[in-house]
């Protein structure tokens, strides 16, 4: 149980979704949001109600009209904030339809997992990153 004292905590969903041809999916936060600038793996926090890959699914068709499948749990990251704790599911998922646009985001592309590492990203976005590119090296 949270006391009226404890940060508040989040449950996030991100998505892997990599393309038949080895690339990744990643997208650029606005830059007047939290770690704006910087690249993440597209997602958002769940809502009251809903499950994560429900989250995942509405998140990914509010942000870039994409409808995906979500599919495996590949790793689920916490991390404490002065204002807020965090967990960070990243789900391997499937696009299903909708070309990529950016409703929510300031920019998309698709990226070797090699490509990553030179990316600004956020501190668990970089942890799935690691696992991205060591999880298709090994396939």
């Amino acid at each position: 149980m949270q006391s009226p004292r404890d940060p508040p905590h989040y449950d996030v969903a991100a998505a892997v979704i990599i393309r038949s041809d080895g690339r990744v999916l990643v997208a650029q936060r606005l830059p007047g949001d939290t770690h704006g600038g910087l690249w993440e793996f597209p997602g958002g926090t769940r809502e009251a109600g809903e499950t994560l890959p429900v989250a995942l699914r509405r998140e990914l068709q509010e942000e870039l009209e994409m409808k995906i499948a979500v599919g495996e749990r590949l790793i689920s990251l916490t991390h404490q904030l002065p204002e807020a704790a965090l967990t960070l599911t990243a789900f391997r998922c499937q696009h299903l339809a909708g070309n990529p646009r950016c409703l929510e985001c300031a920019a998309f592309r698709w990226v070797w997992p090699a490509e990553l590492a030179a990316l600004p990203m956020a501190v668990l976005d970089r942890q799935i990153a690691r696992l991205v590119k060591t999880e298709l090296a090994a396939r």
